[in-house]
């Protein structure tokens, strides 16, 4: 039961019983509610602040756990695009060099990966920038692996061929049962007998009697047969494929004609002194690319250990060319 109020009525200079009205009572009635209100309300959002709904607490350990993931997926891309790296490094310096093959441009192995908007999907969210950058290293490495696929098919290929390259590249010496010290003037500069001045000679000089058998020193098909009082005279050349060509001159008479295939070892012209010639010789050129190298790298199928090892030595010996 209610305690009952008394209030002090000066008119009647006594206390009565307090009784409010009904709109205050209302009034008051309110009050109490929209005070009980606010503080829960005001509890309630406390507590939001501070320790989260269930749902959102289990979603912000979800977040963080995905951000770890994040974090050992870049770590894991680091490790295969460095072991990448490897294969392609390898490819290039050892595989590829096998079979001569020119090494893969850093520019196509770093091609591009699309436009400027390929990711713009991914923009706009709290943690877009650990997504797209991740994105970016899988959609790299899917790249530059497609490219090594590609590569390693042609690798494939070219062992596929490996014989036929190995019969094409120039092996032998163009002359049989030659003596190495009738090697009259090797590959470099040397003086030249002419115009007694030193330059390259591009080739190596082979003395010997007048119709001397001439062979060639590798499969191939043959590009030109030259006759005339040209610097090389009466020359042959002979395309070996794989960016190889061997040339011979000074001849003094050919058996080949142009477009004709020829074999590793085939007699294919006499030794001669036609051209800028000083004796009768052979002067024999192995060219790369269209570029002539040393012929002294390519008498591996002729030579000894000790036989190449006096041959060096003896190319090192000031001498002068007999063309």
């Amino acid at each position: 039961m209610a305690r009952k109020r008394y209030i002090f009525n000066p008119q009647t200079l006594g206390y009565e019983e307090y009784k409010p009205s009904t709109g205050k009572r209302i009034r008051m009635i309110l009050l109490f509610v929209l005070i009980a209100g606010l503080l829960g309300y005001g509890i309630s959002v406390l507590i939001h602040n501070a320790i989260g709904t269930h749902k959102e607490r289990m979603q912000a350990r979800e977040i963080e756990f995905m951000k770890l993931q994040y974090e050992i997926l870049n770590d894991k891309l680091e490790d295969i695009n460095t072991l990448l790296g490897e294969i392609q490094d390898r490819d290039d310096n050892i595989y590829r060099m096998i079979f001569e093959a020119e090494p893969i441009a850093s520019s196509v192995r770093k091609a591009g990966y699309g436009g400027s908007n390929r990711y713009e999907a991914l923009s706009g969210y709290d943690n877009s920038e650990i997504v797209t950058e991740t994105t970016k290293k899988i959609d790299i490495i899917e790249s530059q692996l497609n490219v090594q696929a590609k590569s390693y098919d042609e690798v494939l290929s070219m062992a596929k061929n490996k014989a036929l390259m190995l019969s094409c590249i120039p092996a032998i010496m163009p002359v049989k049962d030659v003596d190495i010290y009738r090697i009259s003037s090797h590959f470099g500069y040397r003086t030249d007998p002419f115009y007694k001045v030193q330059k390259l000679h591009s080739g190596i000089d082979f003395a010997g009697p007048m119709g001397t058998h001439i062979y060639c020193t590798g499969d191939g098909v043959v590009e030109q047969v030259t006759l005339g009082n040209n610097g090389y005279g009466n020359y042959i050349i002979v395309n070996h494929g794989y960016g190889y060509k061997t040339r011979y001159a000074h001849l003094k008479k050919s058996y080949v004609k142009k477009g004709q295939k020829v074999k590793r070892g085939e007699y294919i012209a006499d030794m001669g002194n036609s051209g800028k010639s000083t004796a009768p010789h052979l002067h024999y050129e192995v060219l790369k690319n269209g570029k002539a190298i040393n012929p002294i790298n390519f008498f591996f199928n002729d030579l000894t250990p000790e036989e190449y090892d006096k041959i060096l030595e003896l190319s090192e010996r000031p001498s002068m060319t007999m063309d």
